[in-house]
């Protein structure tokens, strides 16, 4: 049986010269996400547990997955955010075929002020970058990163400032994500793809993916 567990990963902004920063970690080469680069965050531990409210269980999960953001973010960066300061980005689930899914919450926030203090057991190496400049090394193939990372770094360009993005995201609803795979073609689908649900692609048939086969990748959504 699937056993799902819920996590939140906290995207960290700060305004650099002529564009916003985003701090990646990289990974051990161990694990879920070897070697890879990624945002600050991990799993729920029952720490982060709030009180359920049996009228709005969401709002539970996502005051739980807030709490969870920051601890972890705290513990692998040194970095202290108040959960109050995250704005909900998005919502992320994997293929269905893997044996553990996180089901995994996104926030954005800026990053407070202070010098990044790694967990050597988590976090083997960080870096303020562009999301433009980490898109352009993933696609040379200088930097490891997984389809969440990656939307979410496109999401960021097109916006010039942190405050414009938090105000941006702020307004918009909150983004689901369930991933579908069609290794044969390179695909990452989700709703909104005409073949999400195993239909064949017609020209100009709506389109919600990510052609991750070879590099550069490609996001197509229409």
């Amino acid at each position: 049986m699937t056993e799902i567990r819920t996590a939140a990963t906290l995207v960290l902004l700060r305004d650099g010269a002529g564009a916003i920063e985003v701090l990646l970690l990289q990974r051990p080469d161990r694990g879920h996400f070897a070697g890879g680069w990624v945002f600050p965050g991990g799993k729920v531990e029952p720490l982060d547990r709030v009180e359920e409210d049996p009228a709005d269980a969401e709002r539970s999960e996502e005051l739980t997955a807030r709490n969870a953001a920051v601890r972890e973010t705290a513990e692998e960066t040194g970095l202290i955010v108040a959960p109050e300061a995250l704005v909900p980005l998005s919502q992320w689930s994997p293929p269905q075929e893997l044996a553990v899914q996180f089901h995994t919450w996104f926030f954005i926030a800026e990053a407070s002020e202070g010098e990044i203090a790694m967990q050597p057991s988590e976090v083997i190496d960080h870096m303020w970058i562009r999301p433009a400049d980490a898109l352009k090394r993933h696609g040379a193939g200088d930097l490891r990163l997984f389809p969440p990372t990656w939307v979410t770094l496109d999401t960021l360009l097109a916006h010039p400032t942190v405050d414009a993005a938090l105000q941006s995201i702020e307004q918009r609803e909150l983004r689901h994500y369930m991933t579908r795979q069609d290794p044969q073609r390179g695909l990452a689908m989700w709703d909104g793809d005409e073949a999400y649900d195993g239909a064949p692609d017609t020209e100009e048939g709506p389109r919600h993916r990510l052609h991750v086969g070879s590099l550069p990748w490609r996001f197509e959504h229409r």
